[in-house]
């Protein structure tokens, strides 16, 4: 090999790896490094905090909190929204007390439907739960999306958004892209969004209604670049290989929900709750 073939291939090697540092990259965050974290001591408080139930903390080992929030960059003083928290906002007792006093924590629920029993109860329940701890939650503000609600804080407000399991459930009613603008819309330039979902079989198409509740994460990365997202990394805190995906019964087989009851209960408890993709995406500076 001549000298100028041999700085052709050192040249080529070279822009290789930057393109490869350039692209959104996979991570698992080190003990070591998330507890240097600044925010790490906090979000231990919080976690060990009485206003959470044993149930809730049982499911820490499966949904990593700490990790899952260090890396998305969760900051004390950040403007930051929830989306669709649920009736026992699981999140919310991590996430509001973490912003409350210097930040802003937006709880962003479902859309009111005063013929649904679900979602008119499970608003009272989560409004309840707010009301009953001022001092640990701060000051939330609940905001809705839904086909009727689209502004979900005032548009480029928000440092952050952040949703957990709920594409398969926009996916079910055909409103995921509009979900996924109005959560751009609301992010300042620059904001982050993270994301995690129950993740699909790669091999298997994806169903546009997500009815097993798995959603393919190159389809879920689409959908947000779609919308103007840039991909920024993906980590592999909340996977969990031991999820065949293939139930009857879709997700909700497994824990928590064990839509089969009894039966087969000790199988699914040891599989544990699904395995799950974690995005975290940006909405460009320009």
């Amino acid at each position: 090999m001549n000298s100028t073939t041999r700085r052709r291939g050192i040249a080529t090697v070279a822009f290789a790896m930057l393109l490869l540092a350039a692209c959104a990259s996979t991570t698992r965050p080190t003990a070591e490094a998330t507890s240097q974290n600044p925010q790490s001591a906090a979000l231990d408080a919080i976690l060990a905090g009485e206003h959470r139930s044993a149930e809730h903390r049982a499911r820490d080992q499966y949904r990593h909190p700490k990790e899952t929030l260090l890396f998305f960059g969760l900051q004390p003083d950040m403007h930051v929204a929830e989306i669709w928290p649920g009736a026992n906002g699981w999140y919310s007792e991590i996430i509001a007390p973490l912003v409350a006093g210097k930040g802003k924590y937006y709880a962003v629920h479902w859309e009111a439907n005063p013929d649904s029993k679900f979602i008119t109860e499970g608003i009272q329940a989560y409004t309840a739960k707010l009301t009953q701890a001022p001092a640990v939650y701060g000051d939330v503000t609940l905001t809705a999306l839904g086909p009727k609600s689209l502004t979900i804080a005032p548009p480029g407000s928000l440092d952050m958004v952040l949703t957990f399991r709920n594409i398969h459930n926009w996916m079910a009613r055909d409103f995921q892209t509009a979900a996924v603008q109005a959560m751009y819309d609301a992010l300042k330039p620059g904001g982050i969004l993270g994301v995690v979902e129950h993740r699909g079989n790669a091999a298997v198409r994806q169903d546009p209604t997500a009815k097993n509740g798995y959603v393919n994460e190159d389809y879920a990365i689409q959908l947000f670049r779609s919308a103007g997202f840039e991909l920024l990394a993906k980590s592999e805190i909340n996977a969990n290989p031991r999820d065949t995906k293939d139930y009857e019964q879709g997700v909700w087989t497994l824990p928590p929900t064990y839509r089969l009851g009894p039966t087969d209960r000790d199988k699914y408890a040891a599989i544990g709750e699904s395995d799950r993709f974690t995005l975290k995406f940006r909405k460009p500076l320009r």
